[in-house]
């Protein structure tokens, strides 16, 4: 099980790293340093920066709860 919750949490990890640089940039931030506040904003945000965020958020409960549950096992295996 921990081999499993392990695998899950690097691979988890790997898709959360590409997963928020896929986003675009709000403005104001490093974004802004390296040319990203160029684009201009048309209002709203588009259906596939809505399921972006979607995905982006459920990746993010698998990582906490494979965290949880990883730290409970090793607890415990102890």
């Amino acid at each position: 099980m921990i081999i499993l919750f392990s695998s899950v949490l690097v691979i988890c990890s790997l898709l959360l790293i590409l997963l928020v640089l896929m986003h675009k940039g709000r403005g104001g931030g490093l974004s802004d340093m390296f040319g990203g506040g160029v684009s201009s904003s048309l209002g709203g945000s588009s259906v596939a920066e809505r399921n972006l965020d979607r995905i982006t958020i459920g990746i993010a409960v698998v990582w906490s709860v494979s965290v949880f549950a990883l730290g409970l096992l090793l607890k415990v295996s102890n």
